[in-house]
């Protein structure tokens, strides 16, 4: 398809994606990024035709942005919430009219949103590792979520434990769940949607 080629991870992006984790190993949560599979699956997962207002926590390299950007309609936008400043400028040279870069931290992202002008989400994608940080934190992150997303709005995680099922379940109840193989190492893929007429 005519443009996707400037979507398409740059050689160094692995090796940017290793010095994050050796720098800040508790936010990256992985040491190489997402396989293609992967992205793909969490992407089908996670985003629908009309959704018009994406957010991802926690983007990284950007794997799994061009890969949603691809997915995404070409009014939609999707707003990255990154707290690694390295990745949040490698994500700024994406050349994509859609793409909001914001540095900062994924409990805020109501304010975030707002920053942008950008409406409540239809969907929260989120690849950080919830079971590297503190329960206050996850639960205070999982409740920004719940905060941001439209009534019927969807949130995926994509994680290697299952700490985000345990705190997810008090926050949004039971969610579906799915393992893919096909991932260094293989992941799990959580779906959740917040209730109709849940503030």
């Amino acid at each position: 398809m005519e443009g996707l080629s400037r979507f398409r991870p740059q050689p160094d992006h692995r090796f940017t994606f290793l010095q994050g984790f050796l720098k800040r190993p508790k936010e990256v949560g992985s040491i190489i990024p997402s396989s293609r599979f992967l992205e793909r699956e969490v992407v089908r997962t996670a985003i629908s035709r009309d959704a018009r207002v994406l957010v991802e926590l926690g983007p990284g390299t950007g794997g799994t942005t061009r890969a949603a950007l691809r997915a995404l309609s070409s009014h939609a936008k999707l707003l990255a919430i990154e707290i690694n400043p390295r990745f949040a400028r490698l994500l700024r040279r994406t050349p994509d009219p859609r793409l909001v870069v914001h540095e900062g931290s994924a409990s805020e992202i109501k304010l975030a949103l707002a920053q942008h002008g950008l409406p409540a989400a239809d969907a929260i994608l989120s690849g950080i590792p919830f079971s590297t940080m503190s329960r206050s934190l996850g639960l205070e992150i999982l409740r920004s979520v719940h905060d941001a997303l439209a009534p019927g709005g969807l949130f995926v995680a994509y994680q290697v434990r299952d700490r985000v099922e345990d705190l997810g379940r008090m926050v949004f109840g039971s969610p579906q769940v799915k393992t893919v193989m096909l991932n260094v190492p293989p992941m799990r893929i959580y779906r959740w949607y917040k209730r109709e007429g849940t503030a």
